[in-house]
């Protein structure tokens, strides 16, 4: 039987502990989102965090994948080891949302000063493990096995040229010592109705794929299009092109695929044709042969347009998060658990 089951069905008072600390989740959520950090230099987030897991009595590891802290409860009775993991960092976005706890923090990304926000409930993710650590280790007799609780940095990604997040952290042994058996998580989402878990079985959140693509024209005035190669129109072109992968070419009723671009980046002057052009982008997609073909396609697609009037581009392709895959045995004996925690009627 899973492990939280275990401990509500052989504790009375785990409703109980949990609505003890309510009041102490919220000031947990406002104050980690008043003060975000963004990926890599969650400084402050981890010695908040670090501050309210020794109060626990718990083994406590910080600076794991830079930033990041992890503890340990070992529990009164025998059984497995389970990793629970939330994320901790924040996003280079402005907040305007006119709340008393509303981020007014800044910060640097690729260069550019930015403001700084959760603006993906990673601050809400970081307090409810905090909870889950708190209720656990209050009834740490009635717990079988053993939990490590991950609090992971940098799941944005990285700054460039800088390791970070998970892959990081597994590189320094987070799921070895002690060896983690299987690992937990989940993530809130404003469109999902209050007191409603939704889960899924197989792929369920889509690999994250970066791609720059370099558009390489020739500079002439802006009177005269006639005498340069316009590596904007061509760049409308391509980013045109790249829908079509999604409408015409992919077969989306076996899995969606999503191809965004983000960020462009051409010129000095309104009257100037320029000579290059940087667009970047991301590929989402939930079936690892699509991954495939998608990145074939893209490069085809803006290389030959680029070819096509007499430019040319070059794409780069960067693989930042693999599909993820919930374990669908693991899905089956947790759902006594969900079951438990939301009703049956899911």
């Amino acid at each position: 039987m899973p492990l939280l089951a275990v401990a509500q069905n052989a504790n009375p008072l785990f409703r109980t502990n949990i609505a003890s600390i309510e009041d102490s989740l919220l000031v947990w959520r406002r104050h980690l989102h008043q003060y975000p950090e963004l990926s890599n230099r969650e400084y402050k987030t981890a010695a908040y965090i670090t501050a309210r897991l020794q109060k626990l009595g718990l083994e406590i590891k910080t600076g794991v994948g830079k930033t990041g802290v992890v503890a340990i409860l070992k529990g009164g009775k025998p059984g497995p080891v389970v990793a629970l993991r939330a994320d901790m960092d924040a996003l280079p976005v402005t907040e305007r949302v006119n709340v008393p706890f509303a981020s007014k923090e800044t910060g640097e990304y690729n260069g550019q000063p930015v403001g700084v926000m959760h603006a993906c409930g990673h601050d809400s993710h970081v307090s409810i493990l905090l909870g889950t650590a708190t209720v656990l280790s209050e009834l740490k007799k009635e717990v079988p096995g053993t939990v490590v609780f991950i609090f992971q940095p940098a799941e944005e990604g990285p700054p460039a040229n800088e390791e970070g997040g998970a892959p990081l952290m597994i590189k320094e042994g987070v799921m070895d010592n002690p060896k983690v058996e299987a690992v937990f998580g989940l993530h809130i989402n404003s469109q999902t109705e209050i007191g409603t878990i939704k889960y899924k079985s197989g792929p369920t959140m889509a690999s994250s794929d970066w791609f720059t693509i370099k558009v390489k024209g020739k500079q002439s005035h802006g009177s005269q299009p006639w005498s340069g190669i316009d590596p904007i129109v061509v760049a409308s072109q391509i980013i045109i092109g790249l829908q079509t992968i999604v409408s015409r070419q992919e077969e989306l009723t076996k899995a969606p695929v999503v191809i965004t671009v983000g960020k462009i980046n051409s010129g000095v002057r309104s009257n100037i044709i320029p000579e290059d052009l940087t667009m970047e982008g991301t590929i989402r997609t939930l079936d690892t042969k699509m991954q495939e073909d998608v990145h074939e396609r893209v490069k085809l697609t803006a290389t030959k347009i680029a070819e096509a009037s007499g430019a040319t581009a070059t794409v780069s392709i960067d693989t930042k998060t693999l599909v993820t895959y919930n374990n669908p045995s693991l899905v089956k004996r947790m759902l006594p658990s969900l079951e438990a925690a939301a009703g049956k009627t899911m």
